[in-house]
């Protein structure tokens, strides 16, 4: 019998790394393991997506797994993101991860990118959801039941005003021509609150929307139950 994959997932805290851990989760051979965050560290948010380490425990908590966290500074030289990166990745292997999975739609160059970083450390690197049809796959994570907030929106290529609006039907209908519907060219970053993912919904709300260095970023906090 094959020995079961312990799988270190990437987790940005959105819809796509959310739906890489729902098929990894139905994959034979495979056990996610824990989720693997980088942090903005002067602020104590998600980089990129900005979103509070408040939300992204609430994630970790419904989800049941342990959360490696990868402080850092903003700005990030590469060269600091990579070392600091390598080093978690270190810490991942001793723990006995054998693979680390990502979320990536379709962009070979980041695909490229990764293979080259993890090819030193002898981790597998896994794309369970590379090269699904962006339209469609949109559609069947919402058919599932997968729920999300836009946490952030490059101004360049939409609008501030979509926001912290619900990642649903409407959203995607209403999107410019030439927009990725899943935000894979970085159009737009997601908070997913509910899904198969989940043993509970995180219900959310926002805060207010701050405009900074070209992108829009919607100050997601968590609503008690």
């Amino acid at each position: 019998m094959a020995e079961t994959k312990r799988v270190l997932l990437s987790w940005s805290s959105g819809k796509d790394c959310a739906w890489a851990l729902h098929v990894l989760r139905r994959t034979e051979g495979v056990e996610v393991v824990a989720l693997l965050t980088t942090e903005d560290e002067s602020r104590e948010r998600v980089a990129m997506h900005q979103v509070r380490r408040a939300l992204l425990e609430a994630q970790r908590e419904a989800i049941g797994l342990p959360l490696l966290r990868v402080p850092l500074p903003s700005p990030c030289p590469n060269a600091v993101y990579e070392a600091r990166m390598a080093a978690g990745l270190e810490e991942a292997r001793a723990h006995g991860v054998d693979a680390v999975a990502f979320g990536d739609l379709f962009l070979e160059d980041i695909r490229a990118y990764r293979e080259a970083k993890l090819a030193p450390t002898g981790l597998e690197p896994l794309f369970p959801i590379f090269g699904a049809n962006t339209g469609a796959l949109a559609r069947e994570m919402i058919h599932a039941g997968l729920e999300a907030v836009v946490s952030t929106v490059d101004l360049a290529k939409l609008p501030a005003s979509f926001a912290g609006r619900r990642w649903d039907g409407a959203l995607l209908d209403a999107l410019p021509p030439g927009v990725d519907p899943c935000g894979e060219n970085g159009e737009l970053h997601t908070f997913a609150t509910a899904g198969p993912m989940f043993a509970r919904p995180i219900p959310v709300e926002v805060g207010g929307i701050e405009q900074r260095e070209g992108f829009a970023y919607a100050d997601l906090r968590r609503v008690s139950p």
